[in-house]
């Protein structure tokens, strides 16, 4: 199209919804919301927005042939009952159901379900709150012409906003009232962060088309931001070397001869390794550069360091590296700094492209990275209560209640689906190998995240296992580790083994305990032949002890996990459904979980050698 699809008047900047030629096939949109918060959709001149989307939901919906609609993200919003109320952005006139535009700023997707082709943008013309992509799903139809490219915003234009824009809940756009270059000074910046988006009025190229019948996929808070911020270096740019050859005089004497021979070995020794450190480096770099499929947002070490103020606020240290409070735009975030000698190359990889390209509600945001130079740092979600441990051991730092049955219900709930989805719902098995309650976050409603992703594997479901070397925390590792010969089954082991330490309230290897007492799992052994498993359930609290029949089924849903044959073993998807009571706990069970020799851990045949994981191999948004 050689103009805007949806015009904009220069007394107003209410949409005029057009009524084009009808055609006989509905359009379908699923929508997701991938931002961190929850949404308001608001859809025009269809579906209303009449609802909120919270992080993780998909909303279907069918759009009539032959309109030309809109749809955009409200933000920061309050109704009361009569449906009234305000939003930061897009607050269509205070209503819940949208009747006319919003107020701006806000990113929208613009359709038109023509026949015999559908035309589509994303428009930047009434400004910026949240990224959004609009994702083509063509039915094949012979003889038709192929469908255009995606279309995507995801760059955060709002942490980067001039200030002559910057409004609450986003960037407005100066270009809405006019097409001059006076009115448009800051036209060049939405270009460069959303190169496919309609930034102005004049624009004659965004508008893209596919053919009728043709679903979509909108997504706000998409989850690569392949953007470079301005403040980033330019890839590949060279700093200069100042030359480390002195010239040296060289004198008459033999002496003088070598010691210069001497000076001059060592001088290209060291060049040559520093150079071979900077190649390195740079070949480190490349490989988390802008073009790579699947990985979030690249921040610089500058951006990270002004964003936690020079990493003061500590809240969290682990094996790999120290966790730090920071603020970007207007949110919170958790910015993990690595040991360069603890977490390597592989294990930093494996967490970007792996966390980067999967999305669950029970899997913690991956907001971004740093690889610049030796630094190495992770940008996630803030959840503001912190890990898992500290409410289950009663740490001294945590003065609070203990927690009832209810939320530990609840949090073991969301980490089975959060394991399920992981196993079961993405392109390869995904082994996560770490999971343990110290990677368990929580927000501030209790509900649980699974994180920390360093250590995970990818697995083909033709293969049955793969090779890897041991890895993981003493205490939750399956028997089958003994033979290096491990599936996503070592994850419900491990699963089995938080549960009872959410149950019991302690830690499953605690040396400060009687030696009969030390290890929670065999203690859990001991307990079930004598039937007093009520013995292991916290005693801190009355809410525990007044639920024990619940907590001691529980308790068998854990046994089923902690089979040493991994192949007897439930599913994380038949977790879920014991969990939510649609199924019940296997009968049959062997009560011994600790493994005593390698007779048999459910090994079977199709065994291939552990690779890192690849961003293609994992599944896209879901």
């Amino acid at each position: 199209m050689q103009t805007h699809m949806l015009a904009t008047g220069a007394s107003s900047a209410l949409l005029l919804l057009l009524l084009i030629v009808a055609t006989t096939e509905a359009t379908i949109l699923n929508i997701t919301n991938r931002c961190s918060y929850t949404v308001w959709p608001a859809t025009l001149p269809v579906g209303g927005g009449a609802r909120s989307l919270e992080s993780g939901q998909v909303w279907t919906l069918d759009v009539p042939a032959g309109i030309t609609g809109c749809l955009w993200a409200r933000t920061g919003c309050w109704f009361s009952s009569n449906g009234k109320g305000s939003c930061k952005t897009g607050d269509c006139g205070g209503d819940f159901a949208c009747n006319s535009s919003g107020k701006p700023p806000y990113t929208v997707v613009e359709i038109r379900t023509s026949s015999p082709q559908n035309l589509f943008d994303i428009s930047l013309v009434d400004g910026f709150n949240v990224p959004i992509e609009i994702l083509p799903v063509p039915v094949p139809v012979q003889g038709e012409k192929e469908c255009s490219k995606g279309l995507r915003c995801a760059a955060n234009i709002t942490s980067q906003c001039p200030e002559e824009m910057k409004v609450p809940g986003g960037c407005n756009n100066t270009c809405t009232t006019g097409t001059g270059s006076s009115n448009c000074t800051y036209s060049g910046f939405f270009k460069r962060m959303c190169p496919d988006a309609y930034s102005r009025l004049s624009d004659d190229s965004a508008t893209h088309s596919c053919p009728a019948g043709t679903k979509y996929q909108v997504i706000f808070c998409p989850p690569m931001n392949l953007t470079i911020s301005p403040a980033a270096a330019r890839p590949g740019q060279r700093t200069r070397v100042r030359p480390t050859i002195v010239a040296i005089a060289i004198g008459a004497s033999v002496g003088s001869v070598i010691l210069v021979a001497v000076l001059f070995t060592i001088t290209s020794y060291i060049r040559t390794r520093r150079a071979q450190w900077k190649h390195q480096l740079m070949e480190e770099e490349h490989e988390f550069g802008g073009e790579l499929q699947g990985t979030p947002m690249r921040f610089t070490f500058q951006q990270l360091k002004v964003a936690t103020e020079q990493f003061t606020d500590k809240i969290g240290e682990g094996g790999f590296g120290s966790v730090f409070k920071g603020q970007f735009g207007e949110g919170s975030i958790a910015v993990k700094r690595l040991d360069r000698a603890g977490q390597g190359k592989r294990e930093f990889s494996a967490e970007v492209q792996t966390i980067g390209s999967i999305h669950h509600i029970n899997l913690v945001r991956l907001i971004g990275f740093c690889a610049e130079k030796s630094h190495r740092l992770l940008v996630y979600e803030y959840m503001p209560r912190g890990s898992l441990d500290r409410w289950i051991y009663r740490r001294h730092d945590n003065n609070a209640p203990p927690l009832g049955w209810s939320t530990r219900c609840k949090i073991i709930t969301q980490i089975a689906k959060g394991l399920s989805y992981l196993h079961e719902e993405c392109t390869k098995i995904i082994a996560h190998l770490d999971v343990k309650p110290q990677n368990i976050l929580l927000d501030d409603n209790y509900n649980a995240k699974l994180s920390d992703f360093g250590l995970c594997k990818l697995i083909d479901r033709d293969i049955s296992q793969v090779v890897t070397r041991m890895r993981g925390t003493p205490g939750y590792l399956a028997p089958e580790w003994l033979t290096s010969q491990i599936t996503e089954k070592a994850d419900i082991y491990r699963f089995g083994v938080v549960v009872m330490e959410v149950i019991s309230g302690r830690k499953n290897i605690d040396t400060s305990r009687s030696e009969e007492s030390i290890h929670l799992i065999t203690l859990l052994e001991e307990k079930v032949k004598y039937d007093s498993l009520v013995d292991l359930i916290d005693k801190n609290g009355n809410d525990m002890q007044a639920h024990k029949h619940d907590v001691i089924q529980m308790m068998k849903l854990v046994m089923w996990c902690l089979q040493i044959d991994c192949k007897r073993r439930p599913m994380m998807s038949e977790v879920v459904k014991v969990l939510e009571g649609t199924m019940n706990v296997e009968s049959n069970i062997d009560h011994n979980f600790v493994a005593t020799n390698q007779a048999t851990f459910g090994i079977a045949g199709n065994v291939t050698s552990s690779v890192p994981p690849l961003a293609s191999h994992v599944s896209g948004p879901r």
